[in-house]
């Protein structure tokens, strides 16, 4: 597991030290992270640490090669533990996000999974097909 707390608080450092570019790469969320958080994150009980105005919101993203067309979707915590039991090795990457200024930083980032190597998921077939 990798913890991005040193890096979060080295940013909010320059950020209230007055670095305007800091402060631009940080509060910029993308419009489909603020939708993902609105519909699908997980509340905290921290505030937002620029605008104080908001608590933060938590946007788990999985990522991997046996995930196939699944794979960068964003899943909530509970589906986490199944998911280990069913796929060999995937990324989880955890965004903490502002809707109010639209802080966005990268919270955590692990690896889960059972070790068992399978093959990638198929796509599901399509109405169309």
């Amino acid at each position: 597991m990798v913890d991005h707390a040193l890096t979060r608080r080295h940013v909010i450092e320059q950020i209230r030290a007055g670095d305007a570019f800091a402060r631009e790469d940080h509060c910029d969320a993308d419009p489909y992270l603020l939708r993902a958080a609105r519909h699908h994150g997980e509340a905290t009980e921290r505030p937002c640490p620029m605008c104080r105005a908001n608590v933060l919101v938590h946007v788990t993203y999985v990522f991997g090669d046996e995930l196939g067309p699944f794979s960068g979707r964003v899943k909530s915590s509970a589906e986490l533990p199944v998911m280990a039991y069913e796929h060999g090795q995937f990324r989880v990457y955890v965004v903490e996000v502002c809707s109010e200024c639209g802080w966005n930083h990268l919270t955590m980032s692990y690896a889960l999974g059972d070790g068992v190597p399978r093959r990638p998921l198929k796509r599901p077939p399509d109405l169309l097909d």
